[in-house]
């Protein structure tokens, strides 16, 4: 993908987050599938921390030439933040504002080679642009995530067999 179409599908994305979240419940916004799995709120706490702590910094630290890569724990952050205790629609809105802050930065940047590379403890070598598809990707699976939480949470109502009319999930 062209830099200009990821940047752009970033900005797009906060829509999706927004429209697939603003209207859930305080009981769909909590409700987890399994107890090894995350709920809506608890994603939403991830997409804020990792929007603001992982992907623009660590981009920026790439395309600046710091190959120092402070360890971070999402799945660690989920307790030890206590995401379940959160504000749903407060940090919706914090994620969607630290978007909007993302992209701007994004689209001031001015740069030549976005092959610059990093070396990354775990990955090796790691590039500007795959810091960049990876921060896309990342929404992709999220939202592949949300999408599936919601439609085991229409499943619990009628029940799968009533949803056959559907299709397959």
């Amino acid at each position: 993908m062209e830099i200009r179409s990821i940047i752009l599908q970033l900005e797009s994305d906060s829509k999706v987050f927004q429209d697939l979240l603003i209207n859930s419940s305080a009981g769909e916004q909590t409700r987890k599938p399994a107890e090894n799995k995350w709920c809506l709120l608890e994603i939403v706490c991830h997409l804020y921390d990792e929007e603001k702590e992982d992907f623009k910094p660590r981009l920026s630290k790439i395309l600046n030439g710091d190959h120092n890569w402070e360890p971070i724990d999402p799945q660690g952050w989920v307790l030890s933040r206590n995401y379940m205790e959160k504000d749903f629609s407060g940090t919706l809105n914090k994620f969607l504002d630290e978007r909007k802050k993302s992209v701007d930065w994004l689209n001031s940047l001015n740069i030549n080679d976005w092959n610059v590379k990093a070396v990354h403890p775990k990955l090796g070598e790691f590039t500007a642009y795959q810091m960049l598809c990876n921060w896309l990707a990342h929404d992709f699976l999220h939202i592949r995530q949300i999408l599936k939480l919601k439609y085991q949470l229409l499943e619990s109502g009628p029940g799968k067999d009533m949803l056959r009319y559907a299709g397959d999930w």
